[in-house]
């Protein structure tokens, strides 16, 4: 029996893996999707309770079909899993799950996938793994000394887990900011930050970063300078809960945590705070270490590309990234762009 090869494997089944899968409805590939997950949604799965996008629906829609209507202003994390598991229902992707890719390897100009299920292999690869499985922490003296409880902002599910507690919240983002808005209601709350935290103006959401994010695109595209400075995308987006925590008055950064002890945090001007709990809003790397045998990889698991094309093996990319593989393509309505032009490219490799 000859070992099937196929022409493009896709590694990860979230929205980035599904724009990919939405334009090779066009081509006449061979391809599978391998999804480590248990079920569809992606990373929105796991995500905290209350988290909503920041855009309304047809703002917040992957290539070929609109979110339908959200009940409120921004689609809630319920309905955006419910969108992605109709997404790739629609159109019957063949996705098999759950199969985690631990390492990839290429030889003879075919690509071996170890697995959870075992070997697959593939003449091209497009990884599709975001950056959930990899959040990042800082390395902050005293902190493996702690006593109460720590965790990520990707393990951060309700602010009742918290009640009557005292809370460090650490993170100027976004991430950090909703946080803060949901559990200073029920906890008490601090917010350390390395910077005063900085904020949109009220009006401005995911459909004016899109088209800023998308100015500049185009923009670099042309050879030309592109004037950001009217907003920094960094900033904190104003969603609804940021703005009724302003109203009650508790959007204060009390600075950075400078070490660690065992029942607290020690903060810049040297005074001590009882803590019970720590909150990392720190952000994540990238998703990648299973790539390691093909090309080179930095400590936040970024790989050298052209785009989305890894420079330095032929026959892989990576979209979806954010920043690093295209402006907004860690977004549900940023991602198409790239996702159309890396499988026009995948294309045109498997032909040559």
């Amino acid at each position: 029996m000859v070992e099937k090869t196929f022409d493009l494997i896709i590694i990860g089944g979230g929205q980035s893996a599904l724009a990919c899968a939405f334009f090779l409805r066009r081509e006449e590939l061979d391809y599978i999707i391998l999804d480590d997950q248990d079920d569809c949604g992606g990373s929105w799965k796991h995500t905290w309770e209350s988290l909503t996008l920041f855009s309304p629906p047809e703002h917040s829609s992957l290539p070929g079909w609109q979110m339908p209507e959200s009940e409120g202003e921004f689609p809630t994390r319920e309905e955006t899993i419910d969108y992605l598991c109709q997404y790739e229902n629609r159109y019957d992707f063949p996705i098999q799950r759950p199969v985690k890719v631990n390492s990839v390897e290429k030889k003879g100009g075919i690509f071996t996938l170890e697995t959870t299920e075992g070997q697959f292999k593939s003449k091209t690869i497009i990884s599709a793994t975001g950056t959930f499985k990899n959040p990042f922490i800082p390395e902050v003296s005293g902190r493996d000394e702690f006593e109460g409880k720590q965790l990520h902002s990707s393990d951060y599910s309700s602010p009742e887990d918290f009640k009557d507690k005292k809370v460090v919240i650490v993170g100027e983002g976004n991430s950090g900011a909703q946080i803060l808005a949901e559990a200073s209601k029920v906890a008490d709350t601090f917010w350390s930050t390395r910077q005063e935290p900085e904020y949109l103006p009220d009006d401005v959401d995911g459909r004016v970063l899109f088209d800023m994010a998308s100015a500049k695109y185009y923009a670099e595209k042309k050879g030309e300078e592109y004037d950001s400075s009217k907003f920094n995308l960094g900033n904190v987006v104003m969603v609804p809960s940021v703005k009724e925590a302003r109203e009650r008055d508790v959007l204060h950064s009390e600075g950075e945590i400078q070490s660690i002890t065992k029942d607290g945090v020690i903060w810049e001007d040297g005074s001590h705070q009882d803590v019970d709990v720590i909150i990392w809003c720190t952000g994540f790397g990238y998703s990648t270490g299973f790539l390691e045998n093909l090309v080179s990889i930095d400590k936040k698991g970024k790989i050298p590309t052209d785009n989305t094309k890894a420079k330095e093996t032929d026959g892989l990319w990576l979209v979806g990234y954010g920043g690093w593989t295209g402006f907004a393509s860690a977004t549900l309505i940023g991602v198409g762009r790239y996702a159309k032009q890396t499988i026009k490219e995948v294309s045109e490799y498997l032909k040559d």
